[in-house]
């Protein structure tokens, strides 16, 4: 192989290594769910607190120390869904659910922008069928979006 082929080789070896992690970034990135699958805690609480309408199945995929501080009141514990252990919790968990059936699923570890949990969890309830699922948009974290709000909160397992 002559100097000029193996420098292409090295840049397009290159080249694929980036959008391989590219790609293996954007799997993890909550900002390309998109809007229309979002609901913001305004909304969630309005829906939770109305008379009418079906309550949503409240499901928090992130760490349980953040749980166990503070979570939303009927929530329940799946596991980090970006572990495949809380990917497998959350296929468990709605398998017998109408694909119909309303689910948010939330987390709030961290900012948005670099929460590892809810795209994969968002991923999996849609590639199981399930057509009412919206992910509960917490911009900065669950303290400063909900609980500094005065949304109600739930403490403990």
């Amino acid at each position: 192989m002559n100097v000029s082929c193996k420098k292409s080789y090295v840049v397009f070896a290159v080249a694929v290594l980036v959008l391989i992690s590219a790609s293996a970034v954007l799997a993890f990135q909550a900002t390309s769910i998109p809007a229309s699958r979002l609901i913001n805690p305004e909304e969630l609480v309005k829906v939770l607190q109305s008379p009418k309408g079906e309550k949503p199945l409240l499901i928090h995929v992130g760490s349980h120390v953040m749980y166990e501080q503070a979570h939303i009141p009927g929530s329940e514990y799946i596991g980090p869904a970006s572990y495949e252990s809380g990917i497998q919790q959350l296929r468990q968990r709605v398998q017998t659910l109408p694909k119909k059936k309303f689910i948010v699923i939330y987390c709030g570890c961290c900012p948005w922008s670099h929460c590892p949990t809810v795209k994969p969890a968002d991923d999996a309830l849609r590639a199981l069928g399930f057509t009412n699922v919206k992910v509960l948009y917490i911009a900065d974290n669950f303290g400063a979006n909900w609980v500094n709000k005065g949304y109600p909160v739930a403490k403990g397992d």
